[in-house]
């Protein structure tokens, strides 16, 4: 796999660095970022994933966050996939925010014409891991995902299907139950058509009702989140975790946004709460 170093930077005593590929899962050019703390220089790290939000691409979490420098303390290895193909060509796909471009919703389509590139489950899941592991100093025994807004759907969906990849699962602002809010019944709609058993897959909380489990899940959610009512709804996936025994730490902050000052304001608690379950 032929891997383009976009850009490379010293950070925090470790390397910050962008790259591209030729991606077989959306066959378009991919781009992801990585922190490699200054333990990498030594031996294979824990890898944190970080999904992102409706719009962004790998660069938000990596330049707005300041993730790295708790990653270089607690020697995590911090990964930021983009969200979605870019350029595929399908009519429409900058049409609108919430759904195309920018809006891949972390799921494999099934429906025409967006089966063909938006396999964004696949290729976080399996494609880019695999990169990962072949051009970095990265430890797949020892791995946790995170995200905020569309993403941390991704974190919470992906983590509690694959419990045996990700060792530790947090959001920030998650879309808690994409069944039940517009934006996820635009994406869940667009990408895999009518059939609901087919969302329900990709529904934390209806996912924890069906029988997946993980360890303890930390979510934090703005108390001053434009979202929260109408698409965000974190206490159906309270009352779906309380109902199973699913442990979960959901702490809401008050006065906080959906913006990346208020992922910026907790990121040291979610990147310490992950170095405490990948580090042992």
């Amino acid at each position: 796999m032929k891997l383009e170093t976009l850009s490379e930077q010293r950070c925090f005593g470790g390397l910050q660095g962008t790259y591209r590929h030729q991606s077989g899962e959306t066959s378009t050019p991919m781009q992801f970022s990585v922190f490699s703390p200054p333990a990498a220089e030594k031996g294979a790290v824990p890898v944190l994933w970080y999904l992102s939000g409706l719009t962004c691409t790998e660069e938000n979490f990596t330049v707005k966050a300041g993730a790295q420098r708790y990653a270089a303390h607690h020697n995590l290895m911090l990964i930021a996939p983009d969200t979605s193909p870019r350029g595929a060509g399908i009519e429409g796909e900058d049409d609108s925010y919430d759904f195309g471009s920018g809006a891949g919703f972390y799921v494999d389509a099934t429906q025409a014409p967006w089966d063909r590139n938006y396999r964004m489950y696949s290729y976080i899941t399996k494609e880019l891991p695999g990169i990962v592991f072949e051009n970095f100093a990265a430890d797949s025994s020892r791995q946790g995902i995170t995200g905020h807004s569309m993403g941390g759907h991704g974190a919470l969906t992906i983590g509690l299907k694959n419990p045996e990849t990700y060792q530790s699962i947090s959001a920030f602002s998650p879309i808690c139950a994409p069944m039940q809010c517009d934006w996820g019944k635009k994406a869940l709609g667009g990408y895999l058509g009518d059939d609901q058993q087919k969302w329900a897959e990709h529904d934390a909380s209806v996912l924890v009702e069906s029988g997946h489990r993980s360890g303890e899940i930390l979510v934090d959610q703005g108390g001053a989140d434009d979202f929260l009512e109408n698409q965000l709804l974190p206490e159906r996936l309270k009352q779906a975790c309380a109902d199973a025994g699913q442990p979960l730490n959901l702490r809401m902050q008050s006065g906080y946004d959906h913006s990346y000052f208020f992922i910026a304001s907790f990121v040291e608690d979610h990147v310490a709460f992950h170095a405490k379950r990948l580090q042992g």
